[in-house]
């Protein structure tokens, strides 16, 4: 004979209960993440970066591929403006960041997709029955109510939410694309940097060989007293300051080697055994002399990493305005659950909302959503009127730096056709050598002096590059930088 409450089909149900509780909390246990520590060494990072060279085998083989798929393949590869820009966008940190900040905008997309997880409430009551003989023979004297209470959100939310982080991750994307834009305009302003101080130290060492030629003309002159001590003093000075000048760009390309290696990620030593190529830089692609800036900002303000970026950022505001009028409606819950009641099975159904909207409408929320819309259509607006003026700015110092290297042109090609008439005359001994080197210093002045126009004109280059992302100084080498970190294998695998 069994008690109340205890029959066979009561202790079978009772059974199975458990046996569903027990494996749904293992389900729950066993996708359950757990926690790896990664802890960071101040002295294993500092060594890494340290240890950086450009020969490394992944950083050569990942050049390759992304050459490869940019259709422009030829090992081994050279290091000149393109490849150095790979190497940079495999070791720059602000690369790394940029990942990194892409990465959290992609776990948002997954943590806006998620459903509300249900929640668990538990009612124990322990008593005796307010009536005598009101609880069965044989059952317990308490109440247990175990409920699961489900929120079904309602009106879209989910979705407007999910639209608004894969906007977001979106605009990290482009972000991204970015940071690749700005690690080559670093390099450029780099290399450029370097190949102007060794070009001016070569125009200067030429200079000052002439200038020696002419002080010891001079100096032979006074010795027989042809010359007086003013005038080789006067060229002694020249000597002197031309001197000075050679010491001053010798500093400047040491920091302009040391501003290109920070600008790859690398210690500067790596870049001792390196033959860097500036062709690019010596012949650039012709350009018009007077830029369509018209057609220029058509692309750039539509077509900019960081135009999309911006956008993206506004349509996740609609999609942030969407939620928060969807949010003005409640969401249902639903709680189905069990309850033992002294020796009774009760089974219960609850349906609810999750808040009403009496005292308001969650009016507050949306016209924050409103104003950060406005807010962002306020900076799309912003940065395209920022575009268009560093467009006309670069497209206006292209122009002007174009002219001057035409007119040091002109008076270089005047200056050299003057040396060329005194070197016959020397030739046929009508002049003397002091003459003659006097002359080919007067080139040489002028071509350093041409060279500072040739420069600027380069600035300019590079300036229009930036302002309209287009690679000017060698198309269609495009800095593409993958959507996974190159250096996150090799991290793992020395961990």
């Amino acid at each position: 004979m069994t008690r109340a409450g205890s029959s066979p089909r009561g202790l079978a149900l009772s059974a199975f209960r458990k046996t569903v509780l027990i494996c749904g909390v293992a389900a729950l246990l066993a996708g359950c993440a757990s926690y790896h520590p990664e802890p960071i060494s101040p002295a294993s990072s500092a060594t890494s970066l340290d240890s950086r060279t450009l020969n490394d085998q992944r950083l050569q083989q990942f050049i390759a591929a992304e050459l490869a798929n940019n259709g422009k393949a030829d090992p081994p590869p050279t290091w000149d403006l393109s490849t150095l820009t790979l190497a940079a966008i495999y070791y720059h940190p602000d690369i790394a960041i940029a990942h990194a900040k892409l990465a959290s905008a992609e776990a948002g997309v997954i943590t806006a997709r998620q459903p509300p997880n249900p929640s668990l409430s538990l009612t124990n009551i322990f008593g005796t029955a307010a009536v005598a003989g009101a609880i069965p023979a044989g059952a317990a004297a308490m109440t247990v109510g175990p409920t699961i209470n489900f929120l079904i959100e309602t009106f879209g939310k989910r979705e407007d939410r999910t639209a608004q982080a894969r906007h977001l991750a979106d605009s990290a994307r482009w972000d991204l694309a970015t940071a690749g834009w700005q690690v080559r305009a670093h390099v450029r302003t780099a290399l450029l940097n370097l190949w102007a101080a060794q070009q001016r130290l070569a125009l200067t060492h030429r200079q000052l060989d002439l200038q020696d030629q002419l002080v010891a003309l001079l100096e032979q002159r006074f010795a027989v007293g042809e010359a007086s001590s003013v005038d080789v003093m006067l060229v002694r000075v020249a000597r002197a300051q031309i001197a000075l000048s050679i010491r001053n760009l010798e500093q400047a390309q040491a920091a302009a080697r040391a501003q290109l290696a920070t600008a790859l990620g690398i210690p500067v030593r790596a870049l001792d055994s390196i033959d860097l190529s500036m062709g690019a830089l010596d012949h650039p692609p012709p350009l018009p002399p007077n830029p369509d800036t018209g057609k220029l900002r058509q692309g750039a303000l539509t077509k900019r990493t960081d135009v999309e970026a911006s956008l993206q950022e506004y349509e996740a505001t609609q999609s942030a305005l969407q939620l928060q009028i969807a949010n003005q409606y409640p969401n249902i819950t639903l709680g189905p659950g069990y309850n033992y009641d002294f020796g009774l099975n009760k089974y219960m159904l609850g349906l609810g909302t999750d808040s009403l909207p009496i005292f308001h409408q969650n009016q507050g929320p949306i016209a924050e959503a409103l104003a950060a819309r406005q807010q962002a259509a306020a900076n799309f607006i912003g940065l395209q009127a920022q575009i268009i003026g560093v467009i006309d700015q670069a497209a206006a110092a292209y122009k002007t730096a174009t002219r001057a290297v035409a007119t040091g042109d002109g008076l270089l090609a005047d200056d050299q056709r003057r040396a060329r008439q005194i070197a016959d005359q020397f030739s046929a001994g009508q002049v003397d050598r002091v003459t003659l080197v006097t002359a080919q210093l007067g080139v040489a002045a002028t071509a350093l002096s041409r060279f500072d126009a040739v420069v600027q004109q380069r600035q300019a280059i590079g300036a229009l590059e930036d302002a309209l992302q287009q690679p000017l100084f060698d198309p269609g080498h495009w800095p593409v930088v993958p959507d996974r970190d190159a250096q996150l294998p090799r991290m793992r695998s020395s961990s």
